[in-house]
């Protein structure tokens, strides 16, 4: 019998006074009975509109059935014909935005927790397969992947479970991408990520590691001199952005990218760690997406007074709502419709104060937002001794300026068609190296997208 409440099974968490001092994973999962009476509000629509939410097309409603009768592992192999990543994307995906916006049961209250049951079923599957996946037959040939982040993964997957003989080369130590130097460990623990990968080893991935493509080797060398037949471009969006004002280039300003770096793939927080990371007491993120979002609860896990300032209010916010709620009740205090417009500095050039003027919202802008204007004469300044710019990301140059024939947009990103082809032939790309910083749901989308064209063109040969 359906479960018609309008209220979807809360997530178990850690407390927020807790889990704002520690790096452990803030939401505990689904229990068994939580997972089964939350499927039971699932009405199993034949018209399936949440699938239309989903990048990667994954069969929603059957999975939530199996889950419902208690077939865990069969709710699994459902998630995992279309998704690479059940575990991540359980975790991280913006289904408040994309599945479950579609939901029915949202109409009147609130939707399925079709992410939470994604999380519990990878989850339950971790912890209770033993069999590794069966290593397909090769059908000889050979693709390259740049990058193994979540489109790189993904089409790293879908191509070894075709057959395909794929490497994959990451320029870091460890596979996973944003998964592991991008997103703290208390919303996605690197072992979760690992998981995924080994899965994808046992395919017959291969994973070359502290490869810089455009350093190390080329793309065209890839091609040219290890014959590789086709390669997939999914080297993410890592050259962060500054603002253009007076006093950034003091002692104590840093980009998000390598505050989160230093803390989620080098593990800076842990006592034992011989990576060096600023231990700051008051510190301002700018910015209100949801990598600040991050950044602000890492610098809070190592004892700073947080402060998040973004120019326009908390309606406006384009982090998920969780996460400014999680932030929120973690004591992180949110200086909204603040702009930041000069960074001072003691005699000795350390960062010891933010100036920011206050705004006010004016007519939409191209985005349909509501601009934010200055209000005159209404600077401040707040006491910090360490301010995280958290404003975005756009493409590495590199690989466009070391591959022949490869278009780019103004905007740095990699142009492709509906298949994901570049101007370069055999060449593919996709993720933020084309759409500058996205989801990782979407990323993945291009992986399965590209992997598809990739197989048609070579399937031929």
């Amino acid at each position: 019998m359906a479960n018609m409440s309008l209220v979807k099974n809360p997530m178990p968490s850690q407390d927020p006074n807790v889990r704002n001092k520690n790096f452990d994973e803030v939401a505990l999962g689904y229990t068994e009975e939580q997972a089964l009476d939350e499927a039971q509000r699932c009405l199993n629509c034949k018209a399936k509109p949440c699938m239309t939410g989903c990048p990667v097309m994954v069969h929603i409603p059957e999975f939530i059935a199996e889950v419902a009768k208690g077939n865990f592992e069969a709710a699994y192999q459902i998630i995992s014909n279309t998704s690479a990543l059940p575990a991540v994307c359980g975790r991280v995906c913006p289904q408040e935005s994309q599945c479950e916006k579609y939901c029915v049961r949202g109409k009147k209250g609130d939707p399925v927790g079709i992410g939470r049951l994604e999380r519990f079923v990878a989850d339950w599957h971790n912890a209770h397969a033993t069999a590794a996946p069966e290593k397909p037959a090769s059908n000889g040939h050979r693709v390259a992947i740049v990058g193994s982040g979540p489109a790189g993964l993904t089409c790293a997957g879908d191509l070894a479970r075709k057959g395909y003989e794929v490497t994959v080369f990451e320029a870091l130590h460890l596979a996973g991408g944003v998964l592991v130097y991008g997103i703290p460990e208390f919303r996605l623990p690197k072992s979760i990520v690992q998981k995924e990968v080994d899965g994808l080893k046992a395919l017959g991935v291969t994973i070359a590691t502290d490869t810089v493509v455009g350093r190390t080797i080329t793309v065209d060398e890839l091609m040219v001199e290890q014959g590789f037949e086709a390669v997939f471009i999914g080297s993410g969006a890592g050259l962060p952005m500054f603002m253009n004002i007076p006093g950034v280039n003091y002692k104590g300003v840093f980009s998000a990218n390598e505050f989160l770096t230093r803390i989620n793939l080098m593990k800076a927080y842990k006592p034992e760690s011989d990576t060096p990371i600023v231990h700051p007491k008051k510190v301002a993120v700018v910015g209100g997406g949801n990598v600040a979002m991050d950044a602000a609860r890492c610098a809070k896990r190592l004892g700073a007074e947080v402060y998040i300032v973004y120019r326009r209010g908390m309606e406006e916010l384009p982090a998920r709502k969780e996460e400014v709620e999680h932030a929120e009740e973690e004591g992180i205090v949110f200086k909204t419709l603040n702009n930041p417009v000069e960074i001072l500095a003691d005699e000795n050039d350390n960062v010891n104060k933010i100036r920011c003027i206050q705004m006010e919202l004016g007519e939409p802008d191209a985005s349909g937002r509501r601009r934010p204007v200055e209000v005159p004469g209404s600077e401040f300044d707040l006491d910090v001794d360490c301010v995280i710019m958290a404003l975005g990301t756009s493409p590495n140059p590199l690989i466009k300026d070391t591959t022949k024939g490869l278009e780019i947009n103004k905007k740095g990103g990699i142009v492709v068609n509906e298949d994901g082809l570049t101007s370069k032939e055999n060449v593919y790309a996709g993720g933020d190296a084309v759409t500058g910083a996205a989801t990782v749901i979407l990323a993945m989308g291009a992986g399965k997208t590209a992997a598809k064209a990739i197989d048609e063109a070579l399937s031929q040969k």
